[in-house]
């Protein structure tokens, strides 16, 4: 009896490793991010280099700063913040910034407050020409400022609030920034509404959902909202140079104005740039405290589930 033997198939031989990739490809995506980086660094230092100048020129002496551009002073001095924390017109510098955070301050409360309200209704609530309302508040976005300027003005006039902190705080507190709005708005579309519906069921009503569920939620939006309107408010000229007249009713832009109007030779440089550095302080900390919140707002990307 004859047997067979069967031999095994040989096994495939196992697939070559890839080739490793080419030191030079390698290199030149590196020296490609290095140049990324400094372009975007170079660009940086370009768009910062003006506000690096004001700070450095605050602690020269006058006659040094309109000799040189450069940062580096060869005196330095304090004299210019005691000079610009001075009195202007017989007004101490302290009233220009107390009346800057009391506006600002008014006009960030009346914004947060109405604009969410009127927010959460647009978004929420079923009532009659809610779709044209909606397309109206939208439409405002683009009416330029000065067309309702004249009006504006009448109507305070009439009121008797011109020269006063009213024109520019009340119309925060009627939701007359329809961007904010809009921002709300869709803040509030991407919120579950099955949310709105458990605490109906638990009785709750429009007020008290809006209290105690939507608010909550939208903090990033409504600090947004008080991020931007800060800084418009604390920066705005225009607005407060039409309203406000008295030099004890002034804010820090117009005040920053005066004392160009006042200044009679280059040594008033030095305290005017001081005070421009303390006029950008507030902001400065205000967006730091609360930036970490500013993309996600913008982003309104509701929860995260």
């Amino acid at each position: 009896m004859t047997h067979t033997t069967t031999c095994p198939a040989p096994r495939p031989s196992p697939s070559p490793p890839p080739p490793a990739r080419p030191a030079p490809a390698a290199g030149r995506a590196a020296a490609r991010r290095l140049l990324w980086h400094v372009l975007v660094l170079s660009a940086l230092a370009v768009m910062l280099y003006p506000v690096a100048w004001l700070v450095a020129s605050s602690f020269k002496p006058g006659g040094e700063i309109a000799s040189s551009v450069g940062l580096w002073a060869t005196s330095f001095t304090l004299d210019n913040y005691g000079s610009a924390l001075g009195e202007l017109s017989g007004t101490p510098a302290w009233r220009f910034l107390l009346n800057s955070t009391i506006v600002a301050g008014g006009a960030v409360i009346g914004n947060v407050l109405t604009c969410s309200l009127a927010a959460y209704a647009f978004a929420r609530l079923r009532f009659r020409l809610r779709t044209p309302l909606f397309a109206f508040m939208l439409a405002t976005i683009m009416l330029p400022q000065h067309v309702v300027l004249i009006p504006q003005y009448t109507i305070f006039q009439q009121l008797g609030m011109v020269d006063s902190f009213w024109p520019l705080i009340l119309p925060k507190f009627l939701a007359t920034d329809a961007f904010f709005v809009f921002l709300m708005v869709q803040f509030i579309r991407q919120l579950p509404r099955e949310l709105d519906e458990a605490a109906r069921i638990d009785g709750c009503g429009p007020i008290r959902i809006f209290a105690h569920v939507t608010l909550p939620l939208i903090k990033p939006a409504m600090i947004t909202t008080a991020i931007f309107t800060f800084i418009w408010t604390w920066n705005d000229f225009f607005t407060q140079l039409i309203y406000l007249s008295s030099p004890d009713n002034l804010t820090l832009p117009l005040a920053l104005r005066l004392f160009v109007d006042l200044q009679e030779s280059a040594a008033s440089f030095g305290p005017m740039f001081a005070l421009s550095v303390i006029s950008l302080l507030p902001v400065l900390l205000f967006f730091a405290a609360f930036q970490r919140f500013l993309v996600q707002g913008m982003a309104t990307s509701g929860l995260k589930g």
